[in-house]
């Protein structure tokens, strides 16, 4: 199909690029259809037609909002921002949307004083193909940018697909309430207007909403958390992982960090390799650049039970969402012992720190008699994936 060739045209392995061209395109467009309905909106004295026109132009500003940002996302990270200037993309698309948002409140306001003080208009077949042609270009570009946007996964392209869908749908309107004034003499535009005013304002907010969680650090994709976790645990030697973090610093650009639980009593040199080996696949498959931190895990304490075991029987008796790591065990047998560890409590948990102590210590008593607990809790920074 025409879309998907001309998408597949421009792809390349530089994403900078592809979002450049992918502007011009929209930026192309949307000036050709704007200066078509400003010439028909001219001609039949519609003033609904005119601001469709005003909002193509105002298109292929956020087309431009669109390559700058491109341009500067693809800087590379200097002292400055070590980090690069990924998130530049980010605040393009926000800019899109807020674009889209006074768009949507332009069309209203329009729509409302038509409402109020009717004009007059005389369609003629040029208008009633313009906007024909609008409507079917704009599904085109709503399609075209969906595809790129996935392609190169571009929340920037993302907005700018929804925008044209928004722009399909007020045309439509602008076209309906043009066919229906022809054929009836009732002029029921402005009201077909407000309406799509109003969607376009309620979509443009949810796409600030969108483009903005990745600015403030929003949670990760559960499939990528769940991936890279299930990566870590499949390597020999490892008994677990906890504390897994990833930082989004623009598309492209994501840093990771985790512990990983292994047995105390492999010889270090090994475990390393090991670790080495962790951070060097995961940045290969999933282009995450991983530091991971090596937690030892005593597998007995002097020849003693399972204490890991025993442990985290004992903290999930408390609460089954309670989860435990960096168990350290202090002091000798026949003397004060100390199980020091971290515990991650999920967010729903009504129970207070003290009581959670409280109720962990029991259970400990009540199976691993001489052993006191010295915990530190603490939140999970995304969510669990079982």
């Amino acid at each position: 199909m025409l879309t998907e060739h001309l998408v597949n045209k421009i792809m390349c392995d530089d994403r900078a690029l592809v979002g450049r061209r992918a502007s011009v395109v929209g930026i192309a467009c949307n000036v050709i259809l704007a200066i078509l309905k400003a010439v028909a909106g001219v001609a039949s004295g519609s003033v609904s037609v005119v601001a469709d026109a005003l909002n193509n132009l105002m298109d292929s500003v956020s087309s431009v909002v669109s390559l700058v940002g491109f341009k500067l996302a693809a800087k590379p990270a200097d002292k400055q921002h070590p980090y690069g200037h990924g998130r530049s993309e980010y605040l393009a698309g926000l800019g899109v949307a807020a674009i889209i948002v006074v768009v949507g409140v332009e069309l209203a306001k329009s729509s409302i004083e038509l409402i109020i003080d009717p004009v007059e208009t005389h369609y003629t077949g040029l208008t009633i193909a313009v906007l024909v042609a609008s409507v079917l270009a704009k599904l085109w570009l709503m399609r075209f940018y969906t595809q790129a946007g996935k392609r190169i996964a571009s929340k920037t392209l993302e907005a700018a697909a929804a925008d044209s869908r928004n722009d399909a749908l007020a045309t439509s309107a602008v076209l309906l309430g043009a066919l229906i004034t022809s054929v009836t003499g009732v002029n029921l535009d402005a009201w077909l207007g407000l309406c799509v005013g109003v969607f376009v304002v309620i979509s443009g907010f949810d796409l600030i909403r969108t483009t903005i969680d990745p600015l403030l650090g929003s949670e990760p994709d559960p499939k990528l958390v769940d991936r890279v976790r299930q990566r870590i645990l499949s390597y020999p030697g490892v008994q677990g992982t906890h504390d897994l973090l990833i930082h989004d610093y623009g598309p492209g650009r994501r840093f990771a960090s985790a512990h990983v639980e292994m047995s105390a009593e492999v010889d270090p040199l090994e475990t390393h390799r090991t670790i080495d080996k962790i951070e060097h696949d995961l940045q290969a498959s999933e282009g995450l650049l991983t530091v991971l931190h090596y937690d030892p895990i005593p597998a007995k304490h002097r020849g003693d039970f399972d204490i890991r075991k025993q442990l985290e029987e004992a903290v999930r008796r408390v609460d089954a969402g309670l989860t435990i790591h960096d168990l350290n065990v202090v002091g000798e047998k026949g003397k004060d012992r100390v199980l020091d560890f971290d515990c991650v409590v999920p967010e729903d948990t009504a129970a207070n720190e003290n009581e959670l102590l409280t109720a962990i210590q029991h259970e400990v008593d009540a199976t691993m008699p001489g052993y006191k607990c010295r915990v530190v809790f603490d939140k999970g920074y995304i969510a669990s994936v079982e």
